[in-house]
């Protein structure tokens, strides 16, 4: 910076409020300052600039979130990097692959790393190891997932409801026997979605077959070994609902294998690239990742600016997008 100043004819500090993009500088001078700048390929330590600035920030949020190779998880991201790059903060993420305790130790990293929040999709089912955090100010909203054991800002999708909407879909075009694939069952989406589909048949004065909800599933792989077993009973499922992108890309899969993609019926939650491009398009629940991410960067930099009112938890409804999959009859 120093180099910087004298090749200007400047001030460190006249320097510093340039590359802060503070006011008090003309016009002339900025121009002389950034042609200084360009011309030394100067690179300020932003790090060390904020925290010399009131409130001691460091200009980085961690996020963690399930899968960084998920569509959904890399959609939030996204969204939320888009929010954070305005405020000129950068993003340190990483995947938990649903390990409790890796998401203890990259807590424990990333506060230790001094970030100015926290974005979490939690793998575990209580909160209460991030008490201290919050009480010494590092602010925390959670995505996906609500908290428990803490009160903290939230941004989740009603998907019970979704569920529901997606596998009456299937009820409502004559399917009785519907398979429903779920996630690992410790997290509460998957518990909330596994309501949506049981409350959906109730509707119908319909008890689902055991046989044909399988839970615990944890990718694609298994997904399509689970739909190859379904498909080889008796008594197989007319159409499948699969409560997470992954399991409806096994399920395709599976269907594609035994050649049935055009006979039974699939309903999917969460979208993904390419779903519509299927033969048929897959039908599926969406979640509105980018307002997701959008709401979850605008409530954790309202809490780094400064905002102490009580925890908002929102809520977001999810919106079944037709497109074909769902929309297969039963044949008998």
């Amino acid at each position: 910076m120093r180099e910087v100043a004298a090749l200007a004819g400047v001030s460190v500090k006249t320097v510093s409020r340039v590359v802060n993009q503070e006011a008090g500088v003309s016009s002339a001078v900025r121009e002389r300052v950034s042609s200084a700048v360009s011309r030394l390929d100067y690179r300020p330590n932003l790090a060390a600039s904020n925290l010399r600035r009131a409130g001691a920030r460091t200009g980085l949020i961690g996020a963690l979130v399930q899968d960084l190779s998920n569509s959904f998880s890399a959609g939030v991201l996204r969204a939320l990097e888009d929010t954070a790059r305005a405020h000129r903060t950068g993003v340190l993420a990483t995947s938990l692959d649903e390990g409790v305790e890796r998401e203890r130790e990259l807590v424990h990293d990333l506060v230790t790393r001094r970030v100015d929040g926290l974005v979490i999709m939690p793998a575990s089912t209580r909160h209460d190891y991030l008490v201290s955090e919050l009480r010494t100010g590092t602010p925390a909203v959670f995505v996906d997932r609500p908290p428990r054991g803490v009160d903290a800002d939230s941004v989740v999708v009603d998907n019970a409801s979704g569920a529901r909407s997606g596998t009456e879909h299937l009820l409502a075009r004559g399917h009785r026997r519907i398979a429903g694939l779920f996630h690992l069952t410790q997290i509460v989406t998957v518990q909330h979605r596994i309501d949506g589909f049981r409350s959906a048949h109730e509707a119908f004065g319909l008890v689902p077959d055991p046989r044909l909800v399988v839970t615990d599933i944890s990718s694609a792989e298994e997904a399509t070994r689970v739909v190859d077993r379904l498909l080889a009973l008796d008594d197989p499922p007319t159409a499948i609902f699969a409560a997470r992108n992954l399991l409806a890309t096994g399920a395709v899969r599976s269907l594609a294998q035994h050649g049935l993609r055009r006979s039974v019926a699939l309903v999917g939650f969460d979208d993904f690239p390419l779903a519509d491009l299927l033969d048929p398009p897959l039908t599926v629940v969406r979640q509105d990742v980018a307002r997701i991410g959008r709401t979850v960067g605008e409530l954790i930099f309202q809490r780094i600016d400064g905002d102490t009112s009580p925890p908002r938890h929102v809520v977001i409804e999810p919106t079944l997008v037709v497109r074909g999959s769902g929309e297969i009859r039963p044949t008998a």
